[in-house]
């Protein structure tokens, strides 16, 4: 199928990597050039210069960029990509957004006889460069299975929620699950470590049992090493969590952990560490640790 990929992040490249590698025929676009000249040396497919040519003839158009405003710049901008896509063809949203978003995209898609996703990702960069990524959709039906084949190059597990904006809400509840279950972890340890334990050992017995979470499985050594220079960044999960938070008060649900999870992250960027790995709340807890009581 001839498709289009904008946005070629720590997700977006290794993804339109896997439809070149599905046999699909790819246009890329980054609003850094030379990314999707980077992309390109290593994979098939054609750079665009915007992302109006890349999505000019496409049946599909992928997008994974940052924010709304970025979904809104790159889609309905002068040089967006809906306004050269072809009656029939569908664009599906990567970019995890606000639903409000979700559904004024869905809308200008509809007026032009294009289907539509908001379809954000989980899984994480580990996910996108190994092609196991869980994708959440909103939409309708029939674009959900035009979509379905293509989007399994990347991803073990896609379901449709509901309509337009459905995606986004799903999102919103995975991160607001992730963000609390971090927090634990990182006092978990560091009460371990207070407490004089061997922090590995007791990993090594509690992730037998209900404790264990891909959290633990996966970022309990690395928090223990004070490393945090990958994953999923504490800005990105501050944008992600506004979302949520947002979303919340519109729709009455409380979120006390959440929106206090969402305060510690703010203190991790006040560290410095606004780029680190969202793990790195185990960071903020030692640093308090070193900081004589009163």
């Amino acid at each position: 199928m001839k498709v289009a990929f904008l946005g070629l992040g720590v997700m977006g490249f290794p993804m339109a990597r896997h439809l070149a590698a599905g046999g699909h025929e790819v246009a890329v676009f980054n609003r850094t050039r030379v990314r999707a000249e980077r992309w390109a040396a290593d994979n098939p497919g054609r750079v665009a210069a915007t992302p109006a040519d890349a999505a000019r003839g496409a049946a599909l158009v992928f997008t994974c960029v940052g924010r709304d405003e970025d979904v809104r710049e790159v889609v309905l901008g002068p040089d967006g990509a809906l306004g050269a896509m072809s009656a029939g063809a569908a664009l599906v949203d990567h970019t995890t957004t606000s639903a409000a978003l979700a559904r004024e995209v869905a809308a200008a898609a509809a007026a032009r006889g294009v289907g539509f996703l908001d379809a954000p990702v989980s899984g994480g960069q580990q996910g996108a460069e190994k092609g196991i990524l869980t994708v959440m959709a909103g939409g309708e039906p029939a674009t959900f299975a035009t979509a379905e084949p293509v989007v399994a190059c990347y991803a073990r597990a896609f379901r449709l929620l509901g309509p337009s904006g459905a995606g986004q809400l799903a999102k919103m509840v995975n991160q607001i699950c992730i963000a609390g279950l971090i927090e634990g972890l990182a006092e978990g340890l560091h009460f371990a470590r207070a407490a004089g334990l061997d922090a590995q050992a007791v990993i090594d017995v509690i992730s037998k049992g209900a404790a264990q979470s891909w959290q633990m499985e996966n970022r309990h050594g690395t928090m223990l090493a004070g490393q945090f220079e990958h994953g999923f960044a504490v800005d990105w999960v501050r944008k992600d969590l506004g979302y949520a938070l947002d979303e919340a008060r519109r729709n009455g649900a409380h979120l006390p952990v959440t929106a206090v999870v969402d305060q510690l992250y703010g203190e991790v960027q006040d560290m410095g560490g606004g780029r680190w790995d969202t793990s790195s709340l185990f960071a903020r807890l030692e640093r308090l640790r070193d900081v004589p009581r009163a």
